[in-house]
């Protein structure tokens, strides 16, 4: 039995580094991104988009790996992933921009988004879910994203600086700037600017500690 399974896991970690390969090789496993000239290591990475064009909007850093699903809310707004960063099975949710910049780490289960997706105000979220859904009826998500008022949405770009460790189930609220060599505990909620060089822990996310500077 054991010897099946490590037959099992063989043939996983065989196929999971044929795939890695491919994404660097093959360039129409890269269509609608950039990768550097040095090239992007890319683990199921997924780009949603949901209106317009992918193209030119979602650019990697060389020698990144990355297993995210980035997901385009509009036909604008931008994705920056600098080098040597690391982002898992995560989610970045773009209306405006976001930025991540070089030898990042970035968890399994993160949410990282720079809208509220619906107003504060009922009055103008009232009928969301019904043109949403009318939306997808007539003509899918690229219909559903066009019904949306953005108008109404408030958005502020998201920067998260070199160095930073963002820990398992993160969320990083819209406007937020986390400082070089920050560190964001799980299960954070960051709802207001990290500085440079401190851990942070909790929902609001607080600071713990200095952390030593590089």
């Amino acid at each position: 039995m054991q010897n099946i399974a490590r037959n099992i896991s063989a043939r996983l970690v065989g196929f999971l580094y044929r795939q890695v390969r491919k994404a660097q090789a093959d360039a129409a496993s890269t269509v609608g991104y950039s990768v550097s000239a040095n090239g992007a290591l890319l683990a199921g990475c997924v780009i949603d988009c949901r209106s317009g064009a992918a193209d030119g909007r979602v650019f990697f850093g060389r020698d990144s790996v990355l297993s995210c699903r980035i997901v385009l809310e509009r036909d604008i707004g931008t994705v920056h992933i600098g080098n040597d960063s690391y982002v898992g099975g995560s989610q970045i949710i773009c209306a405006d921009h976001i930025e991540i910049g070089n030898n990042v780490l970035i968890s399994w289960g993160c949410t990282i988004v720079d809208h509220d997706s619906h107003s504060v105000d009922w009055r103008n979220r009232a009928e969301d879910v019904r043109k949403w859904r009318e939306g997808l009826l007539s003509g899918g998500l690229e219909k559903a994203s066009e019904s949306k008022d953005w108008a109404v949405v408030e958005k502020a770009p998201i920067k998260i600086g070199d160095k930073t460790w963002l820990g398992m189930n993160v969320t990083v609220l819209k406007g937020i700037t986390i400082g070089e060599g920050a560190v964001v505990a799980a299960g954070s909620v960051v709802t207001k600017d990290v500085d440079p060089w401190t851990l942070v822990a909790g929902n609001p996310a607080r600071v713990i500690k200095e952390l030593p500077k590089s």
